[in-house]
């Protein structure tokens, strides 16, 4: 083989062949007569997408791997004789596949692959109900990241009834991550998903909301105030549903307590509610919730400091005034 051959970089996966290939197409507008392909570079051409299909069997072949140690729970739970580091080991390396497979599922054909080979069946199954809460959040985060950007999945997962019980985990684990976790796949199952949005009405969702951004969790307020607006800006016609629950008044008394950068999102759900809507609009001027007040107070509370942006969009709320 030539030294050219010898020194080259061959790609270890599909990107680096398309970027190779991208490389030898921009190299010249004009480019020379085609040669006839040399044996070295024939050799080379076959190793290197043979590496590639190797790369993505090996992948495979670690999610089935991870998947028999998440497995074994069942296999062997009759066989326990109560020893705890006997349990706490098992423990660590079920954590262990389950990083594993969220860090190879951000590939979308692995996230299909996992669903083909039973591991969301497992997630939903077993390891949501799990006893253990590290193992019920990363069961979640498992699913939130295999059903991004993934109708297929979503879909599939809807159809195994998993997003009634990440609403309910959202709404009442014990465990904070584990509802901090629950409530992203849930809402990778219910954004540009109608389907899953229907689902999501019909479990109560949005008083599941409610609740998140009067919990004690600043992470979960923060996810559940984001969803919420995310869902009225593209869901306009989900406006009279919020409304006619109470949301307006929730929302002003989560304005009324001690400030947090999550406001923003509650200011911006305000904003839906009145844009357009003169039932919402009706109950934030409604003058026993005093909301014209409260924005005034906080805007000042909030000038000059770190929180001004939040200030200013405060300061933007006069379509509540009282007097128009």
């Amino acid at each position: 083989m030539s030294d050219d051959s010898q020194s080259r970089r061959y790609p270890r996966n599909l990107q680096g062949v398309l970027q190779l290939a991208v490389e030898a197409g921009s190299g010249s507008e004009c480019p020379e007569p085609v040669e006839p392909m040399s044996e070295d570079r024939k050799t080379w051409l076959r190793d290197a997408l043979a590496e590639v299909c190797r790369g993505q069997m090996d992948e495979v072949e670690q999610m089935k791997q991870c998947l028999a140690v998440l497995r074994k729970e069942e296999t062997n739970e009759q066989e326990r004789d109560g020893a705890d580091d006997r349990d706490e080991d098992e423990d660590d390396e079920r954590e262990s596949a389950f990083e594993m497979l969220s860090e190879l599922c951000e590939n979308l054909d692995n996230a299909r692959d996992l669903m083909t080979l039973g591991g969301l069946d497992l997630c939903v199954s077993r390891y949501l109900r799990h006893a253990q809460g590290e193992l019920r959040w990363r069961a979640a985060e498992l699913i939130a990241s295999c059903a991004q950007n993934m109708p297929q999945v979503q879909i599939y997962l809807l159809g195994l009834e998993a997003l009634p019980l990440l609403l309910q985990l959202t709404d009442s684990d014990p465990h904070p991550t584990v509802r901090v976790k629950a409530l992203f796949a849930a809402s990778c199952l219910v954004r540009e998903q109608e389907a899953g949005l229907k689902a999501f009405l019909t479990n109560d969702g949005f008083s599941v909301l409610m609740r998140g951004m009067q919990s004690q969790n600043e992470k979960l307020k923060t996810k559940s105030a984001f969803l919420l607006l995310n869902l009225l800006n593209s869901h306009p016609e989900l406006k009279d549903t919020v409304v006619s629950m109470g949301m307006v008044q929730q929302l002003v008394s989560i304005l009324g307590t001690t400030h947090s950068p999550f406001h923003e999102h509650v200011l911006g759900a305000l904003c839906c509610l009145v844009e357009d809507f003169p039932q919402g609009l009706a109950d934030c001027r409604n003058p026993a919730l005093g909301l014209e007040e409260l924005l005034r107070r906080r805007a000042e509370e909030l000038r000059g400091k770190e929180e001004c942006q939040v200030a200013h969009h405060v300061e933007d709320y006069s379509f509540i005034r009282l007097d128009k």
